[in-house]
């Protein structure tokens, strides 16, 4: 039996090394007794497919990737040119695309997740952002996105928006968030109704992000943003879902929902759909926060 490998990005100063970033996850894929090879990042995002997997020997053998977020489309270019090498990728194009943004994934975690509507492409006019508007209602705050990340770190100038009654400032808010994306805007904008989650004294949300493998969690632990707040989320109404996706490999950020009050405080809410899940990506390009087990993570990888 033919076990699988990591890919990983290599060092652009030092192609033959690991990107100093993710050299902690290159040890712990020895340390479980995994091997990993090395992809050019920077020449795949050119589109130079040949030099990005000039240093991954031919097979036999599937590969899963750790790294860098990829644009679908290069992703699948990457997909193909690994496959020629009988190196595949364990995640395929489709699997990647649909865990990865959010039209892909949205639909499976509607029961869970805020009420979200999105324009494809850039230059959303002021017509197709009332549309965007009015299928969540019209009214109401919500923040924008593209079909992957925010600017929740520009959160008055490119994420949130108030009203959504409010035209104008939605205009401005999705002009400004789209400038500020500039060429790494993926796939198009998302509108999406804003919620309050209990968040911690110093104002974050206490949010985890849970990495599922074939269906079952793997790793719990917080997200990257706030890698000190350790909260253990109930997992019995996204399991179903997760497993409803169908992708073999993804992560889910959940928060829990607070009830009426403040927007940066609140109670908890009561029900089965309390955890709230504020994003879905897939695992091969999701941040892990410091301080949790990789081996056990890579372990898993490895043996499925």
């Amino acid at each position: 039996m033919v076990e699988p490998a990591v890919i990983l990005p290599s060092d652009p100063l030092l192609p033959r090394r690991v990107d100093p970033h993710f050299a902690w996850e290159a040890q712990a894929v020895r340390a479980v007794g995994g091997g990993h090879v090395l992809l050019d990042h920077d020449a795949l995002l050119a589109g130079d497919v040949g030099a990005a997997v000039r240093r991954v020997p031919a097979g036999p053998g599937p590969l899963w990737y750790r790294g860098w977020m990829i644009p679908t489309a290069r992703y699948a270019e990457l997909a193909a040119a690994l496959a020629a090498l009988g190196r595949p990728l364990l995640t395929g194009p489709a699997a990647y695309a649909t865990a990865h943004e959010l039209p892909g994934w949205y639909r499976t975690f509607e029961p869970l997740t805020p009420a979200s509507s999105w324009l494809p492409g850039t230059g959303w006019d002021r017509r197709a952002l009332a549309g965007a508007a009015a299928a969540l209602g019209g009214r109401g705050p919500a923040v924008v996105k593209d079909y992957v990340k925010s600017r929740k770190h520009e959160w008055a100038e490119a994420c949130y928006v108030p009203e959504l009654a409010d035209l104008d400032a939605l205009e401005r808010v999705a002009a400004r968030f789209a400038e500020l994306q500039g060429e790494f805007l993926a796939g198009g904008l998302v509108v999406r109704r804003f919620e309050r989650f209990v968040r911690a004294a110093d104002g974050r949300a206490e949010e985890a992000r849970v990495w599922w493998l074939d269906g079952e969690p793997v790793l719990v632990g917080p997200h990257p943003d706030s890698p000190a707040h350790r909260v253990e989320p109930d997992l019995s109404a996204v399991r179903p879902l997760v497993r409803r996706l169908g992708c073999r490999f993804v992560t889910t950020d959940l928060a829990l929902r607070a009830g009426a009050g403040p927007a940066d405080a609140g109670e908890p809410t009561a029900g089965a759909d309390r955890w709230r899940v504020v994003e879905v990506g897939d695992g091969q390009v999701s941040e892990l926060p410091s301080g949790v087990d990789l081996e056990a993570l890579f372990r898993a990888l490895l043996e499925a």
